[in-house]
């Protein structure tokens, strides 16, 4: 999801949303990014693990921005940190993907 530049402000001086930008990325490989708590912290509290959020892959192409948001599997995320690009491939000159972090938007 991605909003475009505001047209202007309103009467008591707020900013107007922009014009909705959203697109499609088709291709993506989703994988949980889950966070191990300190052992024998107050937050292990008998579990390992606790899914924080989604590493994406998508293919290369669009380019992403920190203040997009993406909705994966019928939930709104924001893209928490930068994209990375992969880039190209040294040995194949293929296009690599662009990796993000997506985290559940609370709030």
């Amino acid at each position: 999801m991605r909003t475009g530049p505001s047209p202007g402000r309103d009467p008591r001086g707020h900013p107007l949303p922009g014009p909705d930008e959203s697109f499609n990325i088709e291709g993506c490989v989703v994988t949980p990014r889950a966070e191990a708590p300190q052992v024998g912290g107050s937050e292990q509290q008998a579990r390992d693990t606790v899914i924080v959020g989604w590493t994406v892959y998508a293919p290369a192409g669009k380019p992403l921005l920190t203040t997009d948001r993406a909705v994966i599997r019928g939930v709104t995320c924001d893209i928490t940190g930068e994209p990375g690009d992969w880039g190209r491939s040294p040995f194949t000159g293929t296009r690599g993907v662009i990796q993000f972090a997506a985290d559940r938007v609370t709030g």
